[in-house]
This record gives C-alpha cells, sequence and structure tokens, in this order.
C-alpha cells in the first residue's frame, strides 16, 4: 500500500470523528498547524521519530501540550499515529484530508502560480472567476514564480491550465521550429516551401 493510500486511510479516520463534532473544518486547520510543524521544523520531526523518546512518553508530552487546545478525540488520533508509528505520514494526512473535506463539500481545491505577489482583492477575483468556470466553490492556494514571466498557472488535481507567457513562448517556438523543418525538408527536395 502507498504511503498516501495509508495516509488518506488515517485521514477518513480523522474526518469521521471530526463529522461527528460538526467540526470538520476546525480538525483541518488543526491538522494544518501540526502539518507545517512537522514540515518546517525539524527539532519537532526529529522528537517524533527518535527512539530516545518512548511511544508512551512522546504521547504523553503531545497529551499535555495540545490537550487543552485540541478536543480530546483529535489528541487520541494522534496518539494512535505514534503508536502505530505512522507520524511521518502527517503532511499527507493533511492533504488527504483535505481533499475529503472538499469532495464532501463540493470545494474545488486549486494551486494558482502568478509571476508576482497577489493581494488580497486580486485573490478573491481570481478565486471567483475560476469558481464560474470550474463550476464549483475554489479555494486556491497562490504561490509565485516569476520564471511564468506573465499570465497564469493553474492546477486542480491532474487537470493544468497553462496561460503562462513562458508556455506560449514554449509554443511559438515549437511552431517556428517546425515550420522551419517544413521548409528545410521542402527546399531539400527542391520543392518551393
Amino acid at each position: 500500500m502507498s504511503r498516501y493510500a495509508v495516509a488518506r486511510n488515517y485521514a477518513d479516520t480523522l474526518y469521521s470523528l471530526a463529522e461527528r463534532a460538526g467540526a470538520q473544518e476546525d480538525w483541518l486547520a488543526m491538522l494544518g498547524e501540526l502539518g507545517s510543524l512537522y514540515r518546517e521544523t525539524s527539532s519537532f520531526r526529529a522528537f517524533l521519530h527518535t527512539p530516545r523518546v518512548s511511544p508512551d512518553e512522546k504521547k504523553q508530552l503531545l497529551r499535555s501540550v495540545l490537550g487543552d487546545r485540541y478536543p480530546e478525540p483529535f489528541v487520541r488520533f494522534l496518539q494512535v499515529v505514534i503508536d502505530k508509528r505512522r507520524q511521518g505520514l502527517l503532511p499527507l494526512m493533511e492533504e488527504a484530508y483535505r481533499e475529503i473535506l472538499d469532495e464532501k463539500t463540493g470545494r474545488v481545491h486549486a494551486k494558482v502560480t502568478l509571476p508576482f505577489e497577489a493581494d488580497a482583492s486580486f485573490r478573491a477575483e481570481l478565486e471567483n472567476a475560476l469558481s464560474d468556470h470550474l463550476e464549483g466553490e475554489v479555494s486556491a492556494d497562490f504561490r509565485t514564480d516569476e520564471a511564468i514571466i506573465g499570465g497564469l498557472v493553474v492546477r486542480v488535481k491532474d487537470r493544468v491550465l497553462d496561460g503562462s507567457v513562458r508556455r506560449r513562448l514554449q509554443l511559438m517556438r515549437r511552431a517556428l521550429l517546425e515550420e522551419g523543418a517544413v521548409r528545410g525538408a521542402a527546399h531539400d527536395s527542391g520543392t518551393p516551401g
């Protein structure tokens, strides 16, 4: 079973618990906090993975740190993750949980790449336009990549809408090269090109 499939199973379980509590969005935020902490903080990753600290000690520390902020079923879920040694899947669990939530709410999750940092009003306008185009509420993650030169690139699951200037230039280059190859072949055969 792939790492993502395992993470999806854990995310399904967590979503069921969150649904019972009526707090699906809140639990995504909590899982997101832990996923970010795992990705961005090497000392947290080291703590979760070190064999020098027993699983019981890890669970106890997590309970003492998170117990006041997070609901009891969420903390117990994390303890099971520690028991099963699946803590390295926390970021994938977050991704899978977000997908489950999006599926259940009819939301579409998009990754938008722009050549500049967009302000809040531009982001909202773009999300609304994407919502109309994709016929569902769009929640977008924005990133900046100056290499696309202009335009934008939108990724939704396995679909890519590439309206970047870089892509247009690549297509133009390919067309010019193909045209040059056709002319070159026509010239070599002696026929007018």
